[in-house]
């Protein structure tokens, strides 16, 4: 069975990129625009991984990931938090929040394929 990976991300070219790269890999995933719906989908979901933009709009994704870990159901979901904007001490904050791993955009494939196997597997 395939491993399920839910992709939160605002952007519409860099959701349908990771999105693709992952179904090539063989994963099932289950793309999010909204932040606002991304954790009842994960809920529903059950992905076993999650990657998580920041920089999302309406809700940060810092917020989501904290909520996310303080959930029962979700708690145990690893995070690979992903944003453009990785200034001095934003990973730091980042992974308090309980991201289990972090990339910042522009994310090139290798990198990428990387953090989610060493995440996923």
């Amino acid at each position: 069975m395939a491993k399920r990976i839910l992709v939160v991300e605002d952007n519409d070219l860099n959701r349908r990129l990771f999105c693709d790269v992952l179904k090539s890999q063989g994963y099932a995933v289950e793309p999010v625009a909204d932040g606002e719906i991304a954790l009842d989908r994960a809920r529903g979901f059950v992905p076993n991984l999650i990657i998580m933009d920041i920089q999302l709009p309406n809700i940060s994704g810092l917020d989501l990931i904290e909520t996310a870990k303080a959930d029962s159901v979700l708690r145990a979901i690893p995070v690979l938090a992903v944003t453009a904007y990785a200034g001095k001490g934003d990973e730091a904050r980042i992974r308090d929040a309980g991201a289990d791993s972090y990339l910042a955009k522009p994310v090139s494939i290798g990198p990428f394929m990387a953090a989610v196997k060493s995440l996923i597997e």
